[in-house]
């Protein structure tokens, strides 16, 4: 999805009025219940958040310049990595074995048996369609933030196909992107 992203995909950057940013912090805080504690310091109220629109339909929330979250299509909002990498603890996570961290660098969705193999691990709470974190064998740090296409029990019994669509990866185009012109 961010693949080749840079700057110039951006079609507009426009700051959000207080009603709209108080309906970006709700449905965040609603989702990362984790973050509730911090949500003022990541959405200042007196700093202008900015929501910048890009193609394919993804919008960025944007903080001083530094995209903090996205989402596609009104869809849920997922952090981007480096605020992942901060605060690690505010997504659900699934981990995948050592043989597809190549192919998720590379911008592959994560199949299911990358999952259920003896190095992946799932969080049978995880339901279809939710943001995970996607956490390597052996490594600290997330290296993808993916959307589940099936739940985590169905990823572990029909165990083929993909199971979550790779939405934001290191070294993709948004990683890459640390301030917003």
């Amino acid at each position: 999805m961010f693949k080749k992203f840079t700057s110039e995909e951006i079609s507009a950057q426009n700051q959000v009025k207080a009603s709209v940013q108080r309906k970006i912090r709700q449905s965040i805080s609603e989702e990362y219940p984790d973050l509730e504690p911090i949500l003022d310091e990541l959405l200042p109220k007196k700093s202008p958040l900015i929501v910048a629109k890009c193609q394919n339909h993804i919008n960025l929330v944007v903080v001083n310049n530094v995209p903090l979250f996205f989402n596609v299509r009104d869809g849920p909002y997922m952090p981007t990595l480096r605020l992942l990498h901060q605060y690690p603890s505010i997504m659900k996570m699934l981990r995948v074995d050592r043989g597809a961290i190549k192919f998720v660098l590379a911008g592959a969705n994560i199949m299911c048996p990358g999952l259920t193999s003896a190095g992946g691990a799932l969080d049978e709470e995880v339901p279809a369609e939710a943001p995970v974190a996607i956490m390597a064998e052996g490594k600290q740090h997330a290296l993808a933030i993916g959307y589940t296409k099936m739940s985590a029990k169905d990823i572990k019994s029909i165990n083929k196909g993909i199971g979550v669509d790779n939405m934001h990866y290191l070294n993709d185009g948004l990683w890459k992107t640390l301030h917003l012109d």
